[in-house]
């Protein structure tokens, strides 16, 4: 495995490579979600590259860019262990050589302006700025992303598709602890009380499934809004001292809002606990 810090030695080693190139951008503090992807690029492509860079432009001030887990040691060890080829491990400056940034990418206001998007105005603008950066670095045949971020790989294909990258998009299913909280790197943040009560993210929403399913054989159309009330009022409820930022009932594949739960309709819930912003989505059909 190698380990690059420049554009110009990733450049040169990129001229060596042939066959398919995948590439898995991350902020390190790497846990088993990002594994997962990992092993799929592994298993699509012949060469496997990750990226560990925390990207200041997708922070907004007051949140938690200086604190944000750093453990570049243990990332390059699991790198290895997990078949990775090239680890590209940028300074700031080789990313953005210049103070002033202008590197950007409009994403349609449908995507941008909702869910995460309107609670942390200009935290997508900064993610598709890093990742179309990288690509244009890395050139990959495949890029993988997870389901997690469901927003956010939904803006990554939006860009993709806009700027003619030819890059395939993988979307990889939110893997979870064994009590279904969602892997998150920021879940070294919560206690150890606080991991067992946000298990219930999970428990609401997959509540929020059933609920669906049900009427869905009944034939009865539920209503959006009151649904998303409800659910907000008991993840508060089974998780004292939370608070919800959204949660939502959005089309699958557009992230479209109707009036009542439709087919392929996804939940999505984001919400502080203690300090620590959580985010969860869930596939609930109707």
């Amino acid at each position: 495995m190698r380990i690059l810090e420049t554009v110009e030695s990733f450049r040169a080693a990129r001229k060596e490579l042939t066959g398919k190139v995948g590439f898995v951008p991350t902020m390190g503090a790497l846990h088993r979600g990002h594994l997962e992807l990992i092993k799929k690029s592994v298993e699509l492509c012949d060469t496997t590259v990750v990226s560990i860079f925390v990207n200041p432009t997708q922070f907004r001030a007051g949140e938690d860019f200086e604190k944000y887990p750093r453990t570049l040691e243990d990332d390059l060890k699991l790198c290895e262990e997990n078949g990775v080829d090239i680890v590209f491990v940028p300074k700031k400056t080789e990313i953005y050589p210049n103070e002033k940034i202008r590197i950007g990418f409009t994403i349609s206001e449908e995507l941008s302006g909702i869910l995460c998007g309107a609670s942390r105005p200009g935290h997508f603008e900064g993610v598709v700025q890093i990742v179309s950066v990288l690509f244009n670095i890395v050139a990959p045949v495949v890029a993988i992303f997870g389901e997690k971020d469901y927003q956010q790989l939904a803006i990554i294909r939006e860009m993709v598709a806009a700027l003619n990258y030819g890059v395939e998009i993988v979307g990889i299913p939110t893997v979870r602890e064994a009590t279904g909280l969602a892997l998150s790197s920021r879940n070294r943040y919560l206690s150890i009380k606080e991991k067992e009560l946000a298990a219930n993210i999970l428990k609401v929403m997959d509540g929020v499934k059933v609920k669906a399913e049900e009427a869905r054989f009944d034939r009865r159309a539920l209503p959006v809004e009151f649904i998303e009330k409800e659910t907000a009022s008991k993840l508060e409820f089974l998780i004292p001292g939370s608070k919800v930022d959204y949660v939502e009932i959005r089309n699958t594949n557009d992230l479209t809002k109707g009036r009542f739960l439709a087919r392929d309709s996804r939940i999505f819930v984001a919400l502080f606990v203690g300090e620590t912003r959580l985010i969860d989505n869930l596939y609930i059909g109707a």
